[in-house]
């Protein structure tokens, strides 16, 4: 949704409908998400005959690892690493913790570096030079 969004941001507030055609999913599921991250600092809303949904903000801020944290609650592979502090009785002498935590900060540091301005120009760049 918010990479349709980013894609559509120069055509002011987007219906849920007109999303869900485009995505191929169903406008009933778009409402569930919109419940998750309707907040002033992801989307802006605009009701009436010109309603919709817009980003609150240019598509570079918003990374993949925050909307991922928004919808999905956390990105720990472990339940142990979902608090800030490690308050598991086993940590001091799991043998597999550096594991965890290895993994953890890898899919956070590759997350967190992709935005959905990334995601629109990876699509626009098709690699192809077609200049003579």
């Amino acid at each position: 949704m918010l990479v349709d969004l980013a894609h559509h941001k120069e055509d002011g507030f987007v219906a849920l409908k007109d999303i869900a055609e485009r995505q191929g999913i169903s406008k009933k599921y778009l409402e569930q998400i919109v419940a998750i991250l309707n907040k002033p600092e992801i989307l802006k809303k605009n009701r009436g005959y010109q309603g919709g949904y817009i980003l609150a903000q240019a598509p570079e801020c918003y990374t993949v690892g925050d909307i991922l944290r928004m919808t999905e609650g956390g990105l720990a592979p472990v339940s142990c690493l979902e608090q800030d502090e490690i308050t598991c009785e086993r940590a001091g002498f799991c043998e597999t913790l550096f594991v965890w935590e290895g993994l953890y900060k890898t899919i956070n540091e590759y997350l967190d570096g992709i935005t959905l301005q990334d995601i629109i120009d990876r699509k626009n760049d098709s690699g192809f030079d077609y200049m003579i």
